[in-house]
């Protein structure tokens, strides 16, 4: 079975665990969102990316979600002693030195799908990373200036997201590049020749939204012969992680399980989806969901250990099955 996946970071990360361990023999290609990526002290970052690797590759911290387990900080003591900024972005010793290594890849022109590959290597991933283009996209959220009133700034997700908590009031997001990007050399192939398409419980704004906006992917998805299944990320009318619940709403979308549903929409309507997943505390959702030409189920949706991530991964492909009778 070929499964290709939309993947934003611990959200997709956990369900992939899930995912691994359902179908061990399963061919998986894992599309990886880019528009996080950014350049802090002359290094290229590429946080969802690394997310998955990391966590895949046994070498997460579980506490926070992200970064590399047994961390140490010299490193950003030195920056914050220098005063430098942006010291809000915490960089730890070990997570520097993927950053050092992905940065001299990219220096001597290798794209950043050829940089992906070497650096997975380490990590011996049971699937495919690759990222959603090797052109440079960089997802930006405008905000109300927070110094002078009735102004807006734009800032990059990242500062937004971690310097600033995400308490700033949303006016816009916006895909800095994404017009003048393609995709990756694999990305369509592995969505063309698909089984089964996924989005799990990623942000639906910027961690599947920036890939879905890279010219052609959207149409692949909408196009592909595979079905495509959805995980909602909204649980109990709540984000379950993350900030999706002040982005929704910038983008005009409930921040609800139908609500993200309904913003993906129904293949059979010109949208992405034929099945969605709700958790059991949105079941409400099952028929509204349906009315639009999505099939739905509810069921628990948390993913608090592997074995729980297991089960929601075969229910997934369960659904894929069920909509394609």
């Amino acid at each position: 079975m070929r499964i290709t996946l939309l993947a934003g970071g611990i959200g997709a990360a956990r369900f992939l665990r899930g995912l691994v361990a359902a179908t061990p023999e399963a061919d998986i290609t894992v599309i990886g969102n880019t528009g996080d990526d950014l350049t802090l002290y002359g290094l290229r970052v590429s946080p969802d990316l690394d997310t998955v690797m990391y966590t895949l590759g046994g070498g997460n911290d579980e506490a926070r979600g992200w970064g590399r387990a047994d961390e140490s900080w010299n490193a950003l003591a030195e920056v914050t002693a220098y005063g430098a900024t942006p010291s809000w972005f915490g960089l730890g010793d070990r997570d520097i030195g993927t950053h050092l290594v992905r940065n001299a890849l990219l220096s001597e022109g290798r794209t950043l799908t050829e940089v992906t590959q070497a650096l997975t290597q380490r990590w011996r991933l049971p699937f495919t990373l690759i990222p959603m283009t090797n052109d440079r996209v960089e997802t930006h959220v405008v905000v109300d200036d927070p110094d002078e009133p009735g102004k807006q700034r734009r800032l990059h997700f990242q500062e937004y997201w971690v310097r600033h908590h995400a308490e700033l009031a949303v006016a816009d997001i916006r895909f800095e590049g994404i017009e003048n990007s393609e995709p990756a050399p694999g990305v369509l192939e592995a969505i063309q020749n698909a089984d089964v398409i996924v989005f799990p419980p990623s942000n639906p704004v910027v961690s599947i939204g920036p890939i879905l906006a890279v010219p052609g992917i959207r149409d692949a998805v909408r196009n592909a012969h595979a079905p495509v299944i959805g995980l909602s990320p909204i649980v109990g009318g709540a984000v379950v992680r993350g900030m999706a619940d002040k982005l929704l709403p910038a983008i005009g979308v409930d921040t609800s399980a139908t609500g993200v549903a309904l913003h993906f929409g129904s293949r059979t309507d010109q949208g992405l989806l034929d099945g969605w997943l709700v958790d059991e505390q949105d079941a409400d959702a099952v028929e509204r969901v349906q009315a639009a030409g999505i099939a739905c189920r509810a069921r628990p949706l948390l993913m608090n250990d592997v074995p729980l991530a297991t089960d929601i991964a075969r229910a997934t492909l369960d659904l894929a099955a069920e909509v394609t009778k």
